[in-house]
C-alpha cells in the first residue's frame, strides 16, 4: 500500500491525469452503451447496430500508427487537452438526430471520436513514464487499468439510464460534460514537455514536400522500431496473438453463455459486469503489490494464469450446467489480467524512449486492431464448424503459451534497452 499511497498522494500531475482519464472514460462508456441501445430503437436493425462497431474500429486500423507520429512531435498534455475539446465539438451533431433518416450522423460522430482517440491514447500512455518514477511505473499502470474497469462499470449503467431518460440529447450532453471536466483537470497539470526531437524539427526543409517526406520517414521508422529488437518483437507478437483472442472472445462469449451454460440476456449482462468488478479489485491489488515484482515477471505469470482461468471457464460446462462457476471465474480472472496488463505496459514503457513511444504504441495498436478483426471473422466461421468451446479454449491457450514465452525470456526484457531512433545527421 506504500507504493499506492506514494503514487496517488505525492504525484500531483499523475493524480490529475488519472482523474481526467476516469471521468473521460466514464463518458465514453456512457455514450457507447447508450448509442448501441438508441440506434437499435431508432432503426430496429441489428445491421445498423453493427455499423457502430465498424465505425469505432476503422480509425484504429487506418490511423493508429500514423497518429503516433504526431503524438511524438507534440506535447502530450496539449494533445490531451485539444482532443478532449474537439470531442465536445464533434458531439454537437448528435442533437440533430431524431430518426432513422439521420442515423448517419451517429456513425460520423463515432468515427470522429474514434479518430481523436488515436491521438489521445498514445499521448496518455507516453505521459505516464515522465510523471512517475521508474519504480512506480507498475503501480501507475495498474491504476490506469483499474480506472478503465471502474469507468466501464459506471459509464455502462449511466448510458442505459441516460438513453431511457433523454435519448441521444441526454447522452451527448452527459458525455460532453465529462470531457469538459477532463479538460479542467489536465489543464491544471504543471508538466510541460521539452521535445527530444526539437533540433530535428527546426530544419530548413519546411516545404510541403519536405514535410511529407519527414512524415513518411518518421512513420516508417515507427513501424521498423516495432521489430527493432527481440524484446519489442516479443511484445508485438504477444499483442497480435492476444488481439486475435480478444476478437474470438467478443464474438463467441454471448453464444457460449446462451448455448453452453443456458443463460439468458440478464445472466449474460451480469457475467460481463462481474468481469469489470474483478478487474477493479485486481487492479487495486496489482497497484498495491505490483512494484515488488519485476514487470516482465508480472506480465508473463499474469498472462499464464489468465489463460488457465479462461480455459477452465470454457471447459467447465462439460461437467456442470450451473452458471455460478462462470461468475466466479470472471471475477477471479481480474487479478492476473490486471497484473499482466500492468506488467506488459511497464515493459513497453521501459523498452521505448520518449519521442518514439507514441508511434510505436500507435503501430502496435493498429496491428492489434487488425488482429481483433481477424479474430472476429474467424470466430464467426469456426464457431459453427468446429464448435464454440474448442475455439474459445484455443483463445485461452494463446494466453497460456504467450505467458510462458514471456516468462522464459523475462531476463531479456531489461529497462535499459529502450528503443530510440538514430540521431539526426
Amino acid at each position: 500500500m506504500k507504493d499506492l499511497w506514494g503514487v496517488l498522494v505525492r504525484q500531483r500531475d499523475y493524480r490529475l491525469m488519472l482523474g481526467a482519464g476516469l471521468i473521460s472514460l466514464t463518458g465514453d462508456w456512457l455514450l457507447r452503451t447508450g448509442l448501441a441501445f438508441q440506434v437499435y430503437v431508432l432503426t430496429g436493425s441489428t445491421l445498423a447496430s453493427g455499423g457502430l462497431l465498424l465505425a469505432s474500429f476503422l480509425p484504429a486500423v487506418v490511423l493508429g500508427s500514423l497518429a503516433g507520429v504526431f503524438v511524438d512531435r507534440w506535447d502530450q498534455r496539449t494533445t490531451m487537452l485539444v482532443t478532449n475539446v474537439l470531442n465536445v465539438v464533434v458531439l454537437l451533431p448528435l442533437l440533430a438526430v431524431h430518426g432513422a433518416s439521420t442515423i448517419w450522423i451517429v456513425y460520423a460522430v463515432v468515427l470522429a471520436q474514434s479518430c481523436l482517440q488515436q491521438f489521445f491514447t498514445p499521448a496518455e500512455q507516453s505521459l505516464v513514464p515522465v510523471l512517475v518514477s521508474s519504480e512506480q511505473l507498475v503501480t501507475a499502470n495498474a491504476l490506469n487499468s483499474q480506472i478503465r474497469d471502474l469507468a466501464r462499470l459506471i459509464g455502462a449503467a449511466l448510458g442505459g439510464l441516460f438513453a431511457a431518460i433523454g435519448g441521444l440529447t441526454m447522452l451527448a450532453i452527459g458525455d460532453a460534460v465529462t470531457f469538459l471536466i477532463a479538460v479542467a483537470l489536465v489543464a491544471a497539470m504543471r508538466y510541460r514537455r521539452t521535445h527530444p526531437n526539437q533540433a530535428e524539427e527546426t530544419t530548413s526543409d519546411e516545404t510541403a514536400g519536405g514535410a511529407i517526406r519527414r512524415l513518411k520517414t518518421e512513420w516508417t521508422e515507427g513501424l521498423r522500431l516495432c521489430v527493432a529488437g527481440p524484446a519489442i518483437r516479443l511484445l508485438f507478437a504477444f499483442s497480435l496473438v492476444t488481439g486475435v483472442g480478444e476478437g474470438i472472445m467478443s464474438t463467441l462469449f454471448a453464444p457460449f453463455v446462451s448455448a453452453e451454460i443456458g443463460g439468458d440476456g440478464k445472466v449474460y449482462g451480469l457475467i460481463v459486469s462481474s468481469q469489470a468488478i474483478g478487474g477493479i479489485v485486481g487492479g487495486l491489488i496489482a497497484a498495491a503489490i505490483g512494484s515488488r515484482w519485476p514487470a516482465a515477471t508480472l506480465w508473463g505469470l499474469g498472462a499464464f494464469a489468465f489463460g488457465l482461468i479462461d480455459v477452465a471457464l470454457f471447459l467447465y460446462p462439460l461437467v456442470s450446467d450451473s452458471t455460478l462457476p462462470a461468475f466466479v471465474f470472471m471475477i477471479v480472472v481480474g487479478l492476473p489480467g490486471a497484473l499482466s496488463l500492468a506488467g506488459m505496459m511497464t515493459v513497453f514503457q521501459h523498452l521505448t524512449a520518449d519521442g518514439t513511444r507514441g508511434r510505436i504504441f500507435g503501430a502496435i495498436g493498429a496491428a492489434e486492431s487488425v488482429a481483433v478483426l481477424v479474430g472476429i471473422t474467424s470466430a464467426g466461421f469456426l464457431g459453427d464448424t468446429v464448435g464454440i468451446i474448442p475455439v474459445l479454449v484455443v483463445q485461452g491457450l494463446g494466453y497460456v503459451v504467450g505467458g510462458l514465452v514471456v516468462f522464459s525470456r523475462r531476463r531479456g526484457l531489461l529497462p535499459q534497452r529502450a528503443v530510440a531512433p538514430p540521431l539526426p545527421a
